[in-house]
């Protein structure tokens, strides 16, 4: 298990749907290690098999303490609309708010290859939403009518002590979400 480097805006690589995972071997087993141990040294609360070069519809979510592994996954059901800061560890430093279904149900295969159904609400939904986009080449800033909409924010638990009144009074803090 080791932490990968995150592949940022700009990289082709994020825009590369991830492709159907068939082998639920050895390979598979570290890529999802990997990702859980990259998410959380980020810090983040999901990371897609993209995010760190693997062209592989794979990804991981971890909303209070509960670790998703999701394989294959595809979103079956969605209702209710959520709009909230959303931001992404591929995009350092930005957030922006991003409507979303408040509630999804999802179908995915573990790292056995065994079906699995997961739904989500709040943070849990979004990130299950946004790790979807992720394996489709997709981006929350997609999601913007324009790049103004982007907000500066200040990664949690950085120094502000160090930042001028007008940083402090423009920076918002947000956890990033993958």
């Amino acid at each position: 298990m080791s932490v990968r480097p995150i592949v940022l805006l700009g990289d082709p690589r994020l825009r590369i749907k991830g492709e159907p995972v068939d082998s639920f071997g050895r390979f598979l087993h570290s890529l999802l290690d990997d990702l859980a141990h990259t998410m959380r040294a980020a810090p983040g609360v999901g990371l897609a098999a993209p995010q760190i070069g693997e062209a592989l519809a794979v990804c991981v979510v971890e909303v209070e303490s509960r670790l998703h592994e999701l394989v294959n996954p595809r979103i079956v059901k969605a209702t209710g609309d959520d709009r909230d800061l959303e931001g992404c560890l591929s995009i350092p430093g930005y957030a922006a708010y991003v409507t979303r279904r408040e509630r999804v149900w999802l179908v995915a295969q573990d790292r056995r290859g065994r079906k699995i159904k997961v739904a989500g609400s709040g943070l849990l939904g979004r990130a299950f939403q946004h790790e979807v986009d992720h394996l489709d080449g997709k981006l929350y800033i997609d999601y913007l009518d324009s790049m103004d909409e982007l907000i500066s924010v200040t990664p949690a638990g950085e120094d502000d002590e160090d930042a001028d009144d007008a940083t402090e009074s423009s920076s918002v803090k947000t956890p990033a979400l993958a």
